[in-house]
């Protein structure tokens, strides 16, 4: 019975997945990967992190054949090891900053995190050593395990009343 419904469930799970992707396209704008879903929205996936230097804006939308896509996540690992990335811009469409997102940005100085953004991953910004200053939205409510740790330069942070939830460890080894 047991093996019954674990093989139900994973055929439901990999139905729900399939789902997911099928209205999904990835493309290449810029420096940027996006996958962009049938609903409108599109997830900035990747960057091209041996080019990147300086500072990044990502846009609210992006276009591809005359459709028009709300920018709504940074993804898991999108900028992860980027180290020439200096300051990143996160438009006002984005609600969640993915796992490892920009995990060892050690060039990153300082960020600012939108109001509209609610939810901040495990280990977003873990190991960005030259993270001086961090100012957090207003919306956010979650900060998950380790979302900063590791950022030794950090000197000041704002976090809102909004947030509720702060992880284990998420700012260990903030000297």
């Amino acid at each position: 019975m047991k093996q019954k419904i674990t093989f139900k469930l994973c055929l439901a799970m990999l139905g729900l997945l399939l789902s997911f992707s099928a209205g999904a396209q990835e493309v290449i704008i810029e420096q940027l990967k996006y996958t962009l879903y049938d609903d409108g929205t599109a997830i900035v996936v990747a960057a091209n992190t041996s080019t990147i230097s300086g500072e990044i804006v990502i846009p609210e939308s992006v276009e591809n054949n005359n459709n028009t896509y709300r920018v709504t996540t940074i993804g898991v690992m999108a900028f992860n090891s980027c180290s020439g990335l200096t300051a990143i811009t996160i438009p006002n469409s984005v609600t969640t900053i993915g796992v490892f997102a920009f995990k060892n940005c050690t060039g990153l100085t300082s960020i600012t995190i939108p109001n509209s953004v609610t939810t901040i991953r495990e280990q977003a910004f873990d190991y960005c050593i030259g993270l001086t200053s961090i100012t957090i939205g207003n919306s956010v409510t979650e900060i998950y395990y380790r979302a900063f740790a590791s950022c030794r330069g950090l000197t000041s942070i704002t976090i809102p009343n909004s947030v509720t939830t702060i992880g284990e460890e998420a700012f260990a080894y903030c000297e």
